[in-house]
């Protein structure tokens, strides 16, 4: 009797949660708008937490916080039901990473990612053909800019009615601060996708610049720039085969169309996802990128719809060649290793092109009717399909040999606390330690004249090296191995040279300025008694003197020159406090 009330109880919650099921409307505003709307920040978060109330394979976490103080959402879809958020990177299923809204006024992931979450768990047929995959949607990245709703900010948009603002809660453009993290959005994403560890990621955006026929374009991890074996699959096997499973279901797609302030019909190269984007970033721990770019003019139904095909898409490819691409991560640290040298910076290859036929606008400049001067104007009555020259090859112009340790000193705290945020493992010395180590010192760098996110940003860097120098370094300094998972990471950081260093962003920028210097006029004596005593100094000054046009008309410079010599210049004046061990 006892058994049969226990089964009665059983049938009854379960009829309940069938009947809760039927009851709840999973409708969204972008289908009752007939695709013109798209919800707030609110109205989505209660969408998603409906959808894990109701569908045990639906999983949402709040992880970490933003600048605007609310926590990141990670909604997690797995067939088995809820998912312990633990096991997730370990996990031997397909794991996939989609984010949305970084730029909010971009809703059409926002939009997507919902519709693609509910038609798979209300469909047997789709939950089982992604019964191992676990797909992992952020929500809304950029909760600050969301809640920021206007509907003005997107001047040359095609829809929706409204949408958020593209900085955040400080005004950061999010897509730009994953390798400097200034941002608590960035600090939880990175806990998130360490958490994840995807397989593949997939970041949803709204294209700007040049018209043409398409309504949605891609821009895949640069394979050059993540190399090796996982380069070489990202753009023979990933690319094309998405790009067919698009033309399958009638959506033309092409590469993200990087023309500014003229027409496409010359060709144009690849962008190139430095680590300061999202794609950049994750291929820094061999993960798959793919970013998504809908353009601008297209309606925001048709930009929603091709986003959401697309995503199945990526899934189905995902999911047909996942132990082939987990394969491909696992050897990708060792093949970096072997290599021994490491690519810090890349440049076009302008001599070895891909053509594409493309399907674009006819474009001329003619007189504006705002300005006295010329506008660019794309008549849509005069489509054309063009060969162009399309370069997606990059060669590096500077690689660094990989040591077998970076050490950093220990006051560094705010890039300690980057390499702790993305799993970098370091050990602390336990006692004053003498190494032979090779130093660095920053021989050359420019810097950007407007503030950039943030900050004054450095490029053309260049450094000049010491090998063997014994330097004695302290309890507590830290030291940091090569020979683990985010290698990329601990060169594209470290090295200076590389574009998206932590010097380049300003890190180490108290360095460059000098603490100690001379009064002229005292220093002059010194310098007369040093160059009589180093005659070879004083050899090298006075060949300067006669090569040296500038130099000869610059007696201040020719003094400092005579103190950087000198032991009264300071040692610590533009030297990296960065150690590499060979």
């Amino acid at each position: 009797m006892k058994k049969l009330a226990v089964l009665l109880l059983f049938i009854i919650v379960a009829c309940k949660q069938e009947s809760s099921k039927e009851k709840k409307d999973f409708t969204t505003l972008f289908e009752t708008s007939n695709g013109t709307e798209t919800p707030t920040y609110n109205e989505v978060i209660s969408y998603y937490k409906d959808l894990a109330d109701t569908y045990p394979e639906i999983s949402l976490f709040e992880i970490g916080t933003t600048d605007i103080g609310k926590p990141l959402q990670l909604a997690v879809f797995n067939t088995n039901g809820k998912t312990d958020i633990n096991k997730i990177k370990n996990s031997s299923k397909n794991r996939i990473l989609i984010n949305n809204g970084i730029h909010p006024g971009e809703s059409d992931g926002i939009d997507a990612s919902m519709l693609l979450l509910r038609d798979i768990v209300q469909n047997d047929s789709l939950k089982k053909t992604y019964k191992n995959s676990l797909i992992c949607v952020i929500p809304v990245y950029n909760i600050g800019g969301a809640l920021n709703r206007n509907s003005h900010t997107r001047a040359n948009q095609n829809g929706p009615k409204e949408y958020g603002f593209r900085g955040n809660a400080r005004n950061y453009d999010l897509n730009r601060d994953f390798i400097k993290q200034d941002t608590k959005n960035t600090a939880a994403f990175a806990e998130i996708f360490h958490t994840v560890n995807p397989d593949v990621f997939i970041d949803n955006h709204v294209s700007n610049g040049a018209d043409y026929q398409y309504a949605i374009t891609h821009l895949f991890t640069q394979h050059n720039q993540l190399g090796g074996k996982l380069g070489e699959f990202i753009e023979k096997e990933m690319r094309p085969e998405i790009e067919q499973s698009l033309a399958k279901k009638d959506i033309i797609i092409t590469p993200y169309v990087n023309v500014w302030g003229t027409t496409p019909e010359s060709g144009w190269s690849q962008f190139f996802d430095s680590p300061r984007y999202s794609t950049g970033y994750t291929s820094l721990f061999n993960t798959l990128g793919l970013m998504v770019e809908t353009h601008m003019l297209k309606p925001y139904k048709t930009r929603v719809e091709q986003t959401y095909e697309l995503l199945f898409s990526a899934l189905d490819f995902s999911e047909e060649n996942s132990t082939k691409i987990k394969d491909l991560r696992k050897k990708a640290v060792n093949e970096i290793i072997n290599r021994k040298t490491y690519p810090v910076v890349f440049t076009v290859d302008k001599n070895n092109p891909t053509t594409l036929h493309f399907k674009g606008y006819e474009g001329t400049f003619i007189d504006s009717k705002v300005t006295n001067g010329k506008r660019l104007f794309y008549d849509r009555t005069k489509p054309y399909t063009k060969e162009i020259s399309y370069y997606n090859n990059y060669i590096p112009t500077k690689e660094i040999t990989i040591p077998e340790a970076y050490i950093l000193e220990q006051g560094w705290y705010k890039v300690v606390e980057r390499l702790q945020n993305n799993k970098i493992e370091f050990t602390r010395f336990k006692n004053d330690t003498v190494l032979a180590v090779e130093t660095q010192r920053i021989k050359n760098f420019e810097t950007r004249n407007t503030a950039y996110e943030g900050h004054y940003l450095h490029y053309n860097t260049e450094v000049t090296k010491t090998e063997n120098q014994k330097i004695k370094f302290s309890k507590g300094d830290i030291y940091i191995p090569t020979n683990q998972a985010g290698i990329r990471y601990i060169i594209e950081t470290l090295e200076a040279e590389a574009v998206d260093s932590f010097f380049n962003w300003n890190f180490f920028d108290t360095i460059l300025q000098q603490k100690e210097g001379y009064s002229a006029y005292v220093f002059e004596d010194i310098a007369e008694t040093f160059l009589q005593e180093n005659p070879s100094i004083k050899k090298h000054f006075e060949e300067l003197l006669i090569t040296d046009e500038n130099f000869a008309k610059n007696p201040q410079s020719q003094l400092y020159w005579i103190y950087t010599k000198t032991p009264h210049y300071e040692k610590a004046h533009k030297k990296l406090p960065i150690f590499k061990l060979y």
